[in-house]
Formats: C-alpha cells, structure tokens, sequence
C-alpha cells in the first residue's frame, strides 16, 4: 500500500513536472513558421496615454512593409519601416533576414537624433558600423564601446531581431498556457542579448470593419515598470493591437489599421 502510494505520487510528480516543462517552448530555427507572414505594407497608429481615460499624445504612424526576395543567392525576407512623428520622419529600418529561419543578416537604422544617426550591423561580415565608423575592440567612446559590446554579447547564436518583433510575433507556435523564451537581440543599440519570456495568456476578441468578430490570441511580457500585452489574430497571425502599462500611471498603445495608403 504505502508503495503503491509513493509510486502513484512519483508518477503524478514527473507528469506535472512534464507538463510545466511542455508550456515552456525556446523558440529555435525549428519551431518558427515564416510562411504565415503577410507581406505588403502594414501601418500601425501609435499613441500615449497619461492614463486609460486621459487623450492621446505624441501620435506616430509606423509603417512596415514585408516583402520575399533574394540577396545574394539566398532566399530572404526585408523589413522596412518608417515612423513618422507628425509631418517629420524620425525613424528608418532596413532588416534583412533568412527566408526560414528569421535570423538576422543585416540590419541599418536611421534615427533623426545627433546622438544616434546611422548605425548598420553586418551579421555575415560580422561587423557594425556607427555614424560611419566600424567598431571594434579599440573604441572609447562610450556609445561606440556599449554598441559593440552588445553585439559581441550575441556571439554566434542563433537569435531574432527584437526591432521586428510585430513580424516575430506571428511566426510562434501558440497554444493557451505556453511562455516562450525568445532569443532577442536589438542590433545597433546598446541594449545585449537576452533571453525574453513571453506567455499566451489567453484569447481575447476585437470587433473590426462590419462588426466582425476577430478572435486573437493574448500575448503578455512583464518587466519591471513595464507590462505589454499584444493582440495576435488567430486567423492571419498579425498583431492587431498592443497595450502597455508603464510604471501604472503611462500608457503606450499600438493598433493597426485596417487600410494602408
């Protein structure tokens, strides 16, 4: 009896062990789907919120077009995206990644800041180039010695290009109750490699176009000060919609619009 009760609690303990081990997903070169991104140019209304009831501050449109090419004699995908900030562009992107994997190869950013300009990574040359100048171990400057060594933190890893995380998003394999831990990196910035969870909290629903129902999968990240919650659809695996709740009191929110012109 007492034998037949510890194995029955042994079992029981290996199968919540499992279970808690299969709604953990690291997300690989295998277990991501890029077939499922839409290209064509998407635009998104971005806007702040000093609190939910409050009006809309600092508008930007961000739009990001996908399209599937070669570069190389190698299958690719290329994001671009522009960000406009009322009648001035402050932002450019040019991503290019592997057709299949979504690993990064190039990444070029422009931001209309002094301090910031233009910043290029070479993920095949392995090299990073900031205001015109290549980076190496020699730097000094400060913003030169952190941007470098970020992208040394990335080593030669398998990673995702956080800058495209709403073309991300769609390719992961979802299921309610899975966190995925996704190998990020934001080329050209200073912030390193990281490993980040994010977990399907559930579905949720928003009303479209003819009242449409469209049924969407909840997808929440968590930092400290920092809680986001993306809105993917089921059915076209876009992300719709992003509410984030700064330090409680800031709200930043990111819908998409039904029609790019």
């Amino acid at each position: 009896m007492r034998y037949s009760l510890l194995l029955s609690c042994f079992l029981m303990g290996c199968f919540f062990a499992s279970a808690q081990k299969n709604d953990t997903v690291y997300i690989t070169s295998n277990n991501i789907n890029t077939t499922v991104l839409r290209e064509g140019t998407h635009r998104y209304l971005v806007y702040f919120k000093k609190s939910k009831d409050a009006t809309r501050t600092q508008t930007q449109f961000w739009t990001r077009k996908i399209e599937r090419t070669t570069e190389n004699q190698k299958p690719v995908i290329i994001v671009t995206q522009e960000w406009e900030d009322k009648d001035t562009i402050v932002h450019t992107v040019r991503s290019v990644s592997d057709a299949k994997t979504m690993q990064p190869l190039y990444h070029k950013t422009w931001w209309n800041i002094p301090q910031m300009g233009t910043t290029a990574v070479n993920f095949s040359d392995k090299t990073v180039e900031f205001k015109g100048k290549v980076l190496s171990d020699a730097d000094t400057a400060r913003m030169a010695k952190q941007i470098w060594a970020a992208y040394k933190s990335a080593g030669d890893q398998y990673l995702l290009n956080w800058h495209l995380d709403m073309e991300v998003f769609p390719t992961l394999p979802y299921k309610n109750g899975t966190t995925f831990i996704i190998p990020f990196y934001d080329p050209g910035t200073r912030a390193p490699f990281e490993k980040v969870a994010y977990t399907v909290k559930g579905s949720g629903e928003l009303t479209g176009y003819d009242d449409q129902k469209i049924d969407c999968w909840l997808l929440e990240h968590s930092s400290q000060g920092n809680k986001e919650i993306f809105w993917i659809s089921k059915k076209t695996k876009e992300v719709l919609k992003l509410e984030q709740e700064i330090n409680g009191s800031f709200y930043r929110y990111k819908v998409k619009m039904g029609f790019s012109m």
